[in-house]
């Protein structure tokens, strides 16, 4: 199963929802994992434009509450 890189966390918006800066256009839904493809965020709304999505997420768990900047996400 091969993962590819789909885009990285900024930060974490008060609503708790991660702010994701994307490589591609993602559909809401979209379940995004992390380097170890644990699930880590589900997307919830694109934001921006299409040449340069974000993505709004939920955090599937308090422990990716580690939200961590930076931190790279995958799918597949």
């Amino acid at each position: 199963s091969h993962m590819r890189e789909i885009g990285e966390i900024l930060h974490k918006a008060k609503s708790g929802r991660l702010i994701i800066r994307l490589n591609e256009k993602m559909d809401a839904g979209t379940v995004l994992v992390d380097s170890k493809g644990r699930n880590a965020a589900k997307v919830m709304e694109l934001i921006g434009p299409v040449s340069k999505p974000y993505a709004s997420a939920a955090p599937a768990s308090d422990r990716v509450g580690g939200g961590k900047e930076g931190k790279k996400l995958f799918f597949g």
